[in-house]
């Protein structure tokens, strides 16, 4: 049985920013980038007027007029992410960054108790960085993620192997990895709003359900994750996709429901991969008849209208079929590449960004 904590350090950026200018202390504030930009992150006193990551930055100033929003400063936030990954390595080689502001941690074999291993790390980012971040334990990676949310800020939590099953059930579908709104709406509707209705569907009908995805969702409800720590795990790229009740004809609808994916790549974009260039942007069609094409295009910096040229471009391939599934997304240049920071830091603030 394995040991994973997951690190996540509280409002990252914001925090830093604090830490930087302590005037601003009990304030509510946020880092983000511009007028027509996203909300990057922002700090609990922001987040109890209602104010999130990935919020568009004209919505949180509806929400909360006193928000103060400071630019993004990405070096600092990097400099800061290596001294904290520093810590990790202090304890073990086995660490799988997901951005500068989370890991999982294997201590798997280690002779100290995860929980106290996961206290330590707390305490020295704490004492070297003057931040706060919290931690989970569990038997892995899914588990152990779930529990660093559950005493957030500051705090950690453990789920042990032993209290995983009684742990599930009451747990909302929402939390599961991989659950989105559309997701959870679905599963709603089948009656499904726990892990332990969850798991009173058999296999066979997630799978005619979900497809692949309801084998997934068949371990999960029941806390088993087989994912490995990967050490040199790099996310390759960020995408969403919607498959339609009913085919699409017409491709202003299309462009519609592409606005709208176009969104949550965003979202994710801001709240995980700041850090990262992009390389290209793609989008993805299957028609009615199964048969799926993908328009792609290089895009140092991306924009709606790109988008929506490769969305006609592939919407043209289709020589009048209806659409039944939309995709979009877009793919990152490798860490080890050289990298333009400043078009990166331009990609959500003041250049064009997906909104």
């Amino acid at each position: 049985m394995g040991r994973i904590i997951h690190v996540d350090m509280d409002c990252f950026y914001a925090a830093i920013e604090l830490r930087e200018r302590p005037e601003l202390e009990g304030l509510p504030v946020a880092v983000g980038g511009g007028s027509r930009g996203v909300l990057t992150t922002c700090n609990y006193v922001a987040r109890t007027f209602g104010c999130r990551s990935a919020m568009p930055v004209v919505q949180a100033k509806r929400l909360c007029p006193d928000l103060i929003l400071l630019p993004v400063r990405f070096e600092l936030y990097r400099e800061e992410s290596r001294i904290i990954r520093g810590i990790f390595h202090e304890f073990t080689d086995r660490v799988e960054p997901l951005s500068l502001d989370e890991a999982y941690l294997d201590v798997t074999g280690l002779r100290s108790e995860a929980f106290l291993i996961a206290s330590e790390i707390r305490q020295r980012i704490r004492e070297r960085t003057g931040l706060a971040a919290s931690a989970g334990i569990g038997p892995n990676k899914f588990l152990a993620k779930l529990a660093s949310d559950w005493r957030k800020p500051d705090g950690q939590f453990e789920i042990r192997p032993e209290e995983v099953e009684a742990f599930m059930p009451e747990l909302p579908v929402e939390r599961l990895w991989g659950v989105g709104s559309r997701t959870a709406a679905r599963l709603h509707a089948l009656g499904v709003r726990t892990c332990g209705d969850l798991q009173s569907l058999g296999l066979v009908e997630l799978d005619r359900h979900f497809g692949r995805f309801g084998s997934l969702l068949h371990e999960m409800c029941r806390g088993i994750d087989h994912r490995l720590v990967d050490s040199n795990r790099e996310r390759k790229s960020v995408s969403s996709e919607e498959t339609f009740a009913t085919d699409l004809s017409r491709r202003e609808t299309g462009l519609e429901r592409l606005g709208l994916l176009l969104d949550e790549v965003a979202s994710v974009c801001q709240a995980k991969h700041v850090d990262r260039v992009i390389r290209e942007g793609f989008v993805k069609l299957k028609f009615s008849d199964f048969t799926q094409t993908t328009a792609q295009r290089p895009m140092p910096t991306v924009v709606r209208e790109d988008f929506e040229a490769l969305l006609a471009e592939a919407w043209d391939r289709g020589q009048g079929r209806a659409v039944r599934l939309i995709g979009a997304g877009v793919r990152f240049q490798s860490r080890n590449d050289a990298v333009d920071r400043e078009t990166q830091l331009d990609l959500f603030g003041a250049g064009d960004p997906i909104l």
